[in-house]
């Protein structure tokens, strides 16, 4: 009598590894910021594009431009020196949890053991910078009211408004993700775990200081 034998297919249930994870983590980050990245190209469309455009004066009912240049507050220069300083302590955040990843993999092995790591406040600094930015840029808002220039003043006013003011929003969510990272940390969470959060935080808060850069070069020289 014959008997008919049958083979279960072998599912791997074990967790991926680190590279694995870490590049998982980096591509939903490059999606994440993909709407970020449309959003800005808009704004700067419609930035560029309104300078020329002349409006209706209900006066003297004929067209007019009404695009008035706004001299930028010079705090800007130093809020963006502090947020440049706090992605260059952000990468050595990642670069020292990076090594550790390396030490604890070296460690693993017969006969080689890890060295010390000396931790030091990286992060800490990071967000303490990242929230001394967001102060100045508030800081820039009341000194541009100071000098008659609010949201619905001109329309250059708006933009300059909705430009700076749409980027500190975005950066406050990469404060959050630095208390996240900070969490993780404090909770004793894997190595491994704390390198991709970090990582994941380094690259979005070094995507926000280039943005800035973009945003103040933009207001600054396309007029």
């Amino acid at each position: 009598m014959a008997s008919l034998a049958t083979t279960a297919p072998i599912i791997d249930s074990s967790p991926p590894d680190y590279a694995t994870r870490l590049r998982r983590a980096r591509l939903g980050l490059l999606v994440a910021l993909t709407p970020v990245i449309m959003l800005f190209v808009s704004f700067s469309s419609a930035y560029v594009v309104r300078q020329g455009l002349p409006t209706l004066d209900p006066r003297t009912n004929q067209l007019v431009r009404d695009w008035i240049p706004i001299t930028l507050p010079r705090l800007l220069l130093i809020n963006t020196a502090v947020l440049i300083l706090s992605s260059l302590f952000m990468e050595l955040a990642r670069r020292q949890v990076k090594g550790q990843v390396a030490s604890v993999s070296l460690a693993a092995h017969p006969g080689v053991t890890a060295g010390d790591q000396v931790r030091m406040p990286w992060l800490s600094i990071t967000t303490i910078l990242g929230l001394t930015f967001l102060f100045g840029q508030w800081t820039a808002w009341r000194q541009l009211a100071a000098n008659g220039f609010y949201l619905a003043t001109t329309p250059s006013s708006s933009f300059v408004y909705l430009l700076t003011g749409t980027h500190a929003i975005h950066l406050m969510g990469g404060v959050l993700a630095l208390f996240f990272a900070g969490i993780a940390s404090l909770l004793r969470r894997s190595v491994a775990t704390r390198s991709i959060v970090l990582d994941v935080t380094a690259w979005y808060w070094h995507f926000m200081a280039a943005l800035w850069i973009y945003i103040l070069c933009l207001l600054e020289f396309a007029s």
